[in-house]
């Protein structure tokens, strides 16, 4: 039983951490990076469709990217949602593509992007967080039934508490490498 629950913890704490990399990936750098548009959500046919679903996004260029709806009709809703979403970019259209250059990031705007690395390595340690105080909770419950015994939930406790700063150093690496990559200029 005290398997299984470490099963558990890990599935869930790898997924935490996964799920932090891709928050990180939508966070804009001095590059052009299509899937920094993963979370810009425009209108199509009525419902708030990923942009990412409506067109091909391509990075020719290191301070470029083209996106190219499937069907043209949309430019619009495209162009709309990605000049209002917190990228600060401000798309271009020929009618058939839209052109985003990618402006240099300030200093400021540099740090403040840092800021919000943190802030969503942060969030991805919180969930590991819970997801740890979960299996010590499931592990205690074991020692309190009678499933396990009282040596065999604090070597799992230890375990846990391993499995946990494991974790939390991987999403540790994720956003200092988001933050050196957000850094250099």
């Amino acid at each position: 039983m005290i398997d299984v629950i470490f099963e558990d913890a890990e599935l869930h704490m790898a997924s935490s951490v996964e799920h932090t990399r891709e928050e990180l990936v939508t966070i804009r750098t001095g590059r052009a990076n299509p899937n920094m548009f993963n979370a810009v959500v425009a209108e199509f046919y009525g419902q708030p469709t990923p942009v990412p679903q409506m067109a091909s996004i391509t990075a020719p260029e290191p301070r470029m990217i083209i996106v190219k709806p499937y069907d043209p009709s949309t430019i619009g809703a495209i162009e709309t949602a990605i000049r209002n979403s917190d990228l600060g970019v401000n798309p271009t259209s020929d009618g058939h593509i839209l052109r985003v250059t990618i402006p240099q990031l300030t200093e400021e705007r540099r740090k403040d992007m840092v800021k919000l690395a943190r802030s969503k390595g942060e969030d991805g340690k919180i969930a590991i967080r819970n997801i740890r105080r979960k299996g010590m909770d499931q592990l205690k419950k074991l020692q309190k039934d009678g499933d396990a015994g009282e040596d065999e939930v604090k070597a799992a406790e230890g375990e846990m508490d391993k499995l946990t700063a494991t974790y939390v150093s991987q999403v540790d690496a994720v956003v200092a490498a988001k933050e050196k990559e957000l850094m250099e200029v």
